[in-house]
């Protein structure tokens, strides 16, 4: 039995042609495979009013109140479109008006004129600033604009999708995927790894596994690597052996070392950049072959209620590929 067929986008898809198989010793019980395949081709409460109270830093005074100005701007829809020489004019206009402001608009005047003339000059970043817009534009912009969407979410998620992605701040899921709110149910970490199923050593991907496949039943398990992968790096470059220079990087990027060990046998004469690459693939592949370690995955897998994939974002040339894990089980045969 298989998953639904794979395809790439752009890109010619990565195959693993490496089986992965495991038998009982009993001759009564089914034994299972799993291959990498790969064919290429080119949301009714009501929701909250708009008027509640927003959280303590997203309001809309700032978090230290400033003296009011002297002078206050009037902020007009084509000031935007406002040369140098007219807002200069204009406020020669206003000191004409009120002369006692003379003093302190001449001191402004030279301070804008600075500034214009250092462009490369930047204001301080603010992260409070920066997380206040951040959250109006959505609201505005997305919040708003879909009411349905947000209503239907806050009676609960229907996720299609699990998806394990790299923390890498330039590889987003949702982003690179479009994925939207309810859409995908996320796990991220250093280098898009799953671990083997382990009750105690790695919990934490093990709960949001048994979560997603057992209470939220997603139907897709879908594990991206990326592209210049600092995780990657790190598992191609860090010794076998020896004292750890990392309290946590290197133990975790082991989770992937049979990767490592098939990219230095088969292509150990490349560049480490070319290994780094491929190693980005066979990392994912390894993940896969770590989710057949969980029970309740591999019975969602036997009753076709779930499919694993794995993936591979190419930010540097804009690609995205996309393969599938055929799982099956062989009849028992008696000995």
């Amino acid at each position: 039995m298989s998953t639904s067929s794979a395809f790439a986008i752009n890109a010619p898809c990565f195959i693993n042609a490496s089986s992965l198989k495991k038998s009982s010793s009993s001759s009564k019980s089914p034994s299972f495979s799993a291959r990498f395949t790969c064919n290429s081709s080119s949301s009714s409460s009501s929701s909250p009013s708009s008027s509640a109270t927003p959280p303590r830093l997203i309001r809309n005074e700032p978090v230290f109140a400033a003296p009011a100005p002297i002078i206050t701007p009037k902020w007009t829809e084509d000031m935007g479109n406002e040369s140098y020489e007219d807002a200069i004019a204009a406020l020669k206009k206003l000191l004409i008006e009120r002369g006692e402001l003379e003093p302190v608009a001449a001191a402004r005047i030279d301070q804008i004129t600075a500034e214009l003339q250092t462009p490369d000059a930047k204001a301080p970043f603010d992260p409070v600033e920066r997380i206040k817009t951040g959250f109006v534009k959505f609201k505005r912009e997305k919040y708003e604009t879909n009411p349905a969407l947000y209503d239907e979410l806050s009676k609960g998620q229907s996720p299609k999708f699990m998806v394990f992605a790299c923390s890498d701040s330039r590889v987003c899921p949702s982003h690179v995927l479009d994925f939207q709110p309810g859409e995908a149910f996320v796990v991220r970490n250093v280098a898009n790894m799953v671990p083997p199923f382990d009750k105690t050593k790695y919990a934490g991907v093990g709960a949001a596994v048994e979560y997603a496949v057992l209470h939220l039943k997603v139907e897709q398990i879908i594990v991206i690597g990326h592209s210049r992968c600092g995780g990657i790096k790190g598992l191609m470059t860090f010794p076998d052996e020896g004292p750890h220079t990392t309290d946590f990087i290197e133990d975790w990027v082991k989770v992937c070392s049979p990767a490592k060990a098939k990219v230095v046998a088969e292509s150990g004469s490349s560049s480490l950049d070319d290994q780094c690459v491929s190693c980005e693939k066979e990392a994912v592949n390894v993940s896969l072959g770590h989710l057949l370690t969980y029970p309740f995955v591999r019975d969602g897998l036997v009753k076709k209620t779930l499919a694993l994939k794995g993936g591979h974002y190419d930010f540097v040339n804009g690609t995205f590929e996309l393969w599938g894990l055929d799982f099956g089980l062989s009849p028992p045969t008696s000995v």
